[in-house]
């Protein structure tokens, strides 16, 4: 499937309805350059692309993947449904370092969820200390992404949310993830991260923010909860 042929298939599966619900969830992303394609769908054609194991298919699929930047949203998404289906690490974070600079909404950011990374932490790791000090928006978000979903559990230490709370930054976009990281972190690991809030190490906005969010969460206990609504900044 070439290019053109995955242009084609996207507009053959647009929902104008749906694409005008999408645009107001991502107001950085130009409407033009949204299709309306349901995500099931866009899933389903990165599964067969990455599936076609000949020559052509594989050559085809890397062609798409090396024309960027992308003119539509949809392009963007599948682009990352791909990546996050990529089995080989190496080849995975070349096209993950490849892409980043491309990334203009938190959508797509936030759908690049490559599972070879669970397996490769330590190897990752490096990756994550760069783009969390990177100026693009997106990157940023990206990273501390990696770090909520990757290393909050077993491979969690207590460097990873003191690398979170030194980010600062005017985006709304990165602030948003900041506090999703800290709520989730508080969820998986109350003890270790409580003290970065009693001592309102983030800025006011993630503060907050992130106490609120954990007060909505379900994985907090009401005690807790009582105990954060206390620390929120006035």
């Amino acid at each position: 499937m070439n290019h053109e042929d995955i242009i084609k298939t996207l507009f053959s599966q647009q929902d104008t309805k749906y694409a005008d619900f999408q645009k107001k969830l991502i107001p950085t992303v130009s409407s033009e350059t949204v299709i309306g394609v349901r995500t099931p769908a866009l899933r389903s054609l990165a599964k067969e692309m990455v599936k076609d194991k000949t020559d052509e298919g594989r050559t085809e699929m890397e062609s798409f993947l090396s024309d960027l930047p992308h003119k539509y949203f949809e392009e963007n998404q599948l682009h990352a449904f791909i990546i996050s289906l990529e089995k080989d690490y190496d080849s995975c974070i070349a096209h993950v370092e490849e892409f980043l600079p491309y990334v203009d909404n938190w959508a797509t950011c936030d759908q690049m969820s490559p599972k070879i990374f669970k397996k490769n932490t330590d190897r990752l790791l490096k990756h994550i200390k760069a783009w969390i000090t990177s100026e693009h928006t997106y990157t940023v978000r990206f990273a501390i992404g990696m770090l909520m979903e990757f290393y909050l559990n077993e491979e969690y230490n207590i460097i990873y949310p003191e690398m979170v709370s030194k980010v600062r930054s005017d985006e709304y976009y990165v602030n948003m993830m900041i506090a999703w990281y800290y709520a989730t972190a508080l969820a998986k690991q109350y003890d270790s991260i409580i003290p970065y809030i009693e001592g309102k190490k983030l800025d006011t906005w993630c503060h907050n923010k992130t106490i609120q969010k954990a007060v909505e969460s379900y994985r907090i206990t009401n005690e807790q909860k009582s105990y954060l609504k206390t620390l929120k900044i006035r």
